[in-house]
């Protein structure tokens, strides 16, 4: 992984009381705190009881976590003694670091909030590095809580079990996949800098840095303060709204296209609201999917370019005033279609920022932008033009063989008889399976794209919604992360999980066919299920599909898992429309 080359910071050098990096890409800054003399409790009066461990929980819970997912180690037991004994967060622990990140970073997705992963020092928390390197890519507000060597550990001069390089390798490395960092040795300011490092997560909507020395975790600590609020700039709020507003009455095919700070910020309401005010065509991007389930807006559906429904394409490429909301702008937001859309003449709000053709406004949040619009916004169009999006409905029940594509018809007949349920995917097939499912709450890595978020994702929903949900995952991420199913028993989770069984890595094999490494062998997963505390049931046509459905979603006693076995070399229809939009493109670039 490439650092900026800083040199690490020693963390005991005589009267060195704080180190600042210069700090990269919008980040507050980060800091290591240098041991200071210890405060004893006597010092600070003995009514104080708090400590660093629970200063730190109550900062999290004042800023709207809702529980921590974990795995122990040496390095970080003390606190994971403080998080049971505190019971100020709920606690459950996973059986891998990556799906501890996948998780916290689900939740995170989930509430509009925080989410928080607690792990030990080295071997814990560097096996967590890609999940916390996706919640960056994707603006997910993870907090990673790493214990750490204590001060007289570092003092001994001898290396310690899990260091890397020095004892700041680990900080190092999470500086570049985080958007704030401390190491908390200071007890006099550790306070701040937990107040510092929380709240720029929130206000950016990215990975955090804690580090608690683990022998600091029970010593007394001050009250973190709570929560600032970042000032707005009001009137150049109105200024940049009032420009927008003028461009949208002005075009002759205005349409809105809203991505993932909508839900980061918890801002679909009003959102939803403006867009009702609004009266123009609104699609969501890739990464989007799920945005506003429930919610009433002239909503065409997902902009997936050449690769999705021709409508939703003609609407957003052929806008002469195209306002991008919370968009990232990525190559699976906008790779298959990116020269149909045409970026002069958009407007882009992301990042606190909004970018005209020709001119910036900077500093201005995406939830200001939107207060400002909602409060200066007339009727611009006619809601009723837009399309409602449909879904496929109406899967037959006899002996055909399956394909990917009738998952999700049985889903959405399923969803039509008893209620929506929220959905987690992974990458892959299973991702474009879900963009086939009515609109519902759906969690998945649609940017960076890591495999095994999927289950993980499935049991965050379960711990920070109360909420049943379907979990969409191939064969080949299920072997990465699907056993965390047997943790579900012991915390009364009974997920739905579906497992699109190909016996290969087939989206791989869409860019690249004919290889034999694509190819993985039949691990009949289903038949794990009952050891795991579940139960398992495999199906070939689509009536003992919708059989299992049924049964599944009738027993909510357990986990259920759904093997569905289906032909390599056959994808989903969005999947297939997809990659045949990228074979298109690859032809034209030959030529």
């Amino acid at each position: 992984m490439a650092l900026h080359g800083r040199v690490a910071a020693r963390r005991h050098l005589p009267g060195l009381r704080r180190f600042r990096s210069s700090g990269h890409d919008r980040n507050h800054g980060d800091r290591v705190l240098h041991e200071s003399v210890p405060v004893m409790a006597t010092d600070r009066g003995k009514a104080n009881t708090r400590t660093l461990a629970t200063a730190l929980l109550d900062a999290l819970k004042d800023r709207g976590a809702q529980q921590a997912f974990g795995l122990p180690g040496d390095f970080v037991l003390p606190f994971f003694r403080a998080i049971q004994e505190s019971s100020i967060l709920p606690l459950y622990t996973l059986s891998h670091e990556p799906s501890v990140g996948y998780a916290a970073d689900a939740a995170g997705r989930l509430g509009s909030t925080l989410g928080v992963a607690v792990v030990t020092y080295g071997a814990g928390a560097l096996n967590m590095v890609n999940a916390v390197a996706q919640a960056y890519a994707e603006k997910s507000p993870m907090v990673v809580i790493s214990g750490g060597p204590g001060a007289e550990e570092a003092r001994m001069g001898l290396g310690l079990h899990h260091q890397v390089k020095s004892l700041n390798s680990q900080f190092e490395i999470f500086r570049e996949v985080t958007c704030a960092q401390a190491i908390l040795n200071d007890l006099d300011t550790a306070p701040d800098e937990i107040a510092r490092v929380l709240d720029t997560a929130l206000s950016l909507s990215r990975p955090v840095y804690l580090e608690v020395p683990r022998d600091l975790v029970d010593r007394p600590c001050k009250r973190v303060p709570r929560q600032s609020r970042p000032t707005v700039d009001t009137e150049a709020a109105r200024a940049c709204a009032a420009e927008i507003l003028s461009r949208l009455q002005s075009a002759a095919r205005p349409a809105i296209l809203i991505g993932v700070e909508a839900r980061r910020y918890g801002l679909e309401g009003k959102l939803a609201s403006l867009c009702r005010t609004l009266g123009i065509p609104v699609a969501t991007t890739f990464m989007g999917r799920g945005l506003f389930a429930g919610e009433v807006l002239p909503l065409l559906g997902t902009y997936l370019g050449s690769a999705g429904q021709a409508s939703i394409a003609e609407t957003i490429e052929g806008a002469d005033c195209l306002l991008m909301l919370g968009v990232i702008l990525s190559d699976t937001n906008f790779g298959v279609s990116h020269r149909n859309v045409d970026l002069r003449a958009s407007i882009r709000a992301f990042d606190s920022a909004v970018a005209f053709s020709h001119h910036n406004y900077p500093d201005i949040t995406l939830e200001a932008l939107v207060d400002a619009l909602a409060e200066i916004a007339g009727s611009i169009g006619e809601a009723s033009a837009a399309a409602a999006p449909c879904y496929a409905t109406g899967l037959p029940c006899d002996d055909t063989a399956l394909e990917p594509s009738d998952v999700a018809m049985a889903l959405n007949d399923l969803f039509a008889a008893s209620g929506t349920m929220p959905m987690a995917a992974d990458v892959g097939d299973s991702l474009f399976v879900g963009l086939e499912v009515r609109d519902t709450d759906l969690v998945a890595p649609g940017y960076y794209a890591s495999m095994g978020m999927g289950v993980p994702a499935a049991l965050a929903i379960c711990a920070s919604t109360g909420r049943r949900p379907v979990a969409l995952v191939g064969d080949g991420a299920f072997q990465m992360t699907g056993w965390e199913l047997g943790n579900c028993r012991r915390n009364g989770w009974a997920p739905i999980v579906i497992v699109l069984n190909n016996r290969s890595w087939e989206m791989l094999r869409c860019f690249q066919p004919g290889q034999p490494y694509h190819d993985l062998d039949d691990w009949h997963f289903a038949d794990a299920a009952a050891p795991l505390g579940g139960k398992g049931v495999r199906v070939t046509n689509r009536s003992q599909l919708k059989a299992a459905l049924e049964a599944a979603r009738a027993d909510s006693g357990s986990f259920q898992l759904i093997e569905v076995m289906l032909p390599r070399g056959k994808t989903s229809n969005s999947l297939e429309r997809y990659s045949s939009a990228l074979r298109q493109i690859s032809v034209l670039k030959d030529e």
